[in-house]
């Protein structure tokens, strides 16, 4: 191997059973040796055993718990703006590949640790990138790489009229980043002065506020699961709670749904969904501000027509200490529910908690239909969207659950 040119930290065992297992993350208490002059923080680093051998190199991170994300386990890499342009094509290229034309205009372009590039979002919302760095190796990275990412698209024939920032995110102290959002200004460009655009997914038009939405601007990991409740849809009476956008709403309208409820918590979440159920002309739609823990309850006790029950909340825990608690939450809204429904009637019931694993979720589910006396017959369970992808040397990058049923 040739002479390494980067700082070394030596990891303990636990430390290298996770790299080999393709987790990328080396926590600071599992390094043995540091290296005797302090790295710059952001800045490259290698990473081996205790008997020495190599496992990576990647970000060093002095802020964080997380001290150094990988990047490559290729000893041969050179880390120069060829390297991330290969990388960027690769993402691109897997997009192409996994999703269908129509949906490469609104997608999630990269996707932190599943592309390899730790802690940077970058979604698609028609001519804008929109992206969301939480790394201190991606923050200094950012004059390199994103002109590259709006050299790839536009390469391949896509119009990107500017890349804007949303670092308004709170993990970003964690590496001793400061908050900010705005555009980012590629070199010789003027950038849009609209932080609004529009996107087509499945059909529907939206509107998205990319500097105010909550995240990126709008959510695109459910893209293929609206599309199944679209199928289902047609002639139900439909109640989409935590509607937010109107998403789910907005493709229950569309596939021919008798009527649906949009219902959030948020009165700025249902001028947005009515706004964009004027903009695709559904006019099979009412809106509700209030909260679904409420709704649910007072909807048995005063009779209602639903018989389609869409949820789909936000992440109700973001914490392992926290997760009992959500649990309950998510029994609650899908018990309700389930009572709700007449036989034969339709759930489709999500988390997109990380920590809500996939088998606490069917727990629940299951508690849920035993106490409301239902039996469930499952349609579909669903994840993600591909343009999200699921690395399964890293659980962090599986976190949405999506089950479709039948109430009998």
């Amino acid at each position: 191997m040739k002479e390494r040119a980067y700082p070394v930290y030596t990891v303990n065992k636990h430390a290298e059973g996770l790299l080999v297992g393709g987790h990328p993350w080396v926590y600071e208490n599992d390094i043995l040796n540091s290296p005797e002059n302090e790295p710059e923080n952001g800045t490259l680093a290698d990473v081996v055993s205790t008997k020495g051998s190599y496992l990576g190199t990647g970000f060093v991170s002095l802020k964080s718990k997380i001290r150094v994300r990988l990047i490559s386990r290729n000893a041969n890499d050179t880390f120069d703006a060829a390297f991330w342009r290969r990388r960027v094509e690769y993402a691109w290229s897997y997009r192409k590949t996994v999703l269908e034309p129509a949906d490469l205009s609104a997608c999630r372009v990269i996707f932190g640790e599943a592309d390899q590039f730790p802690g940077l979002t970058v979604d698609r919302f028609s001519n804008i990138l929109v992206t969301q760095t939480l790394s201190v190796g991606m923050e200094k990275l950012k004059p390199v790489l994103f002109p590259i990412l709006a050299e790839v698209l536009r390469a391949d024939g896509q119009t990107i009229d500017g890349i804007y920032e949303r670092n308004d995110e709170a993990l970003r102290a964690k590496e001793g980043l400061e908050q900010n959002k705005g555009w980012f200004e590629l070199p010789g460009e003027t950038h849009p002065s609209s932080t609004q655009t529009e996107i087509c997914e499945n059909g529907v038009y939206y509107h998205v506020d990319f500097e105010n939405g909550q995240k990126t601007g709008f959510f695109l990991d459910q893209k293929y699961n609206r599309r199944a409740v679209a199928r289902l849809a047609a002639g139900h009476t439909v109640l989409d709670c935590f509607t937010h956008t109107g998403s789910f709403a907005l493709n229950a309208a569309a596939g021919g749904a008798a009527r649906v409820t949009a219902a959030d918590i948020s009165a700025e979440a249902i001028a947005m969904a009515q706004r964009n159920a004027q903009r695709n002309g559904l006019t099979n739609m009412d809106f509700l501000c209030e909260n679904t823990f409420e709704l649910l309850p007072r909807l048995e006790k005063e009779g209602h027509p639903y018989d389609f029950i869409i949820l789909d909340p936000p992440a109700f825990t973001k914490a392992r200490r926290t997760v009992e608690n959500a649990m309950r939450g998510y029994k609650e809204i899908n018990y309700r529910a389930m009572k709700l429904l007449p036989r034969g009637g339709y759930l489709a019931t999500a988390s997109c908690s990380h920590f809500a694993t996939e088998e606490l979720f069917i727990k629940m589910l299951r508690a849920a239909a035993k106490d409301a006396h239902r039996q469930l017959r499952q349609i579909e369970v669903k994840q993600q969207a591909p343009d999200h992808p699921i690395l399964w040397g890293v659980p962090e990058t599986n976190y949405l659950k999506f089950f479709l049923f039948q109430v009998i």
